[in-house]
């Protein structure tokens, strides 16, 4: 299973998509527990398919972020949580103004627990309705997770400026930080 991380140490990964790479790699990066954040595309079916292609939404895939976690540090779950607070799962292909197949709502189980964690936690949302509308977020198996280019990596920690992340990006990390402080790395504590 070559698209999964060296799992020595202890180490799981997790793959979700959720929008925009750059969002969803900004959010889980701040995470105690998360390691080796990495934004890319998956859940296609052309070969390594370049950024300019996803984008066109003909190659299938969703941009997505693959990362290492500690179990013992952080669960599944609270994985699950933070992706599911941290973006709208009721709309089908998009996120805000990011439209498209590339922006679904999207888990890509490594292993079965993961998938019956991730299907658990949907019908929680769906029974609790946690949500004015149905949970859209598809769940399928990691095939493949192909890296995006290196200019796309730590996006928003390199162009905090950019008018993109102050608006988009930045709501998203301030409401991790509000919600999520005593799971958030100490350095993105305050």
């Amino acid at each position: 299973m070559d698209y999964l991380c060296d799992m020595t140490d202890n180490l799981q990964t997790a793959v979700f998509a959720n929008g925009c790479f750059w969002c969803t790699e900004a959010v889980f990066q701040r995470l105690n527990g998360v390691y080796d954040v990495k934004s890319g595309y998956t859940g296609g079916f052309i070969k390594n398919p370049p950024y300019r292609e996803v984008c066109t939404g003909r190659t299938g895939h969703a941009e997505g972020i693959r990362l290492q976690y500690d179990p013992d540090v952080i669960s599944y779950k609270d994985l699950l949580t933070v992706f599911f607070s941290t973006h709208d799962p009721t709309t089908l292909n998009r996120q805000g103004n990011d439209v498209g197949t590339q922006y679904r709502s999207a888990i890509f189980y490594a292993t079965d627990e993961q998938k019956q964690q991730a299907e658990d936690f949907i019908n929680m949302l769906e029974e609790e309705k946690v949500f004015e509308n149905p949970v859209v977020t598809e769940i399928s198996p990691l095939e493949t997770f192909y890296l995006a280019e290196e200019d796309h990596w730590d996006y928003y920690n390199e162009n905090r400026e950019q008018m993109y992340c102050k608006y988009i990006i930045d709501p998203k990390v301030n409401k991790l930080r509000q919600h999520f402080q005593t799971k958030l790395k100490p350095e993105y504590q305050s």
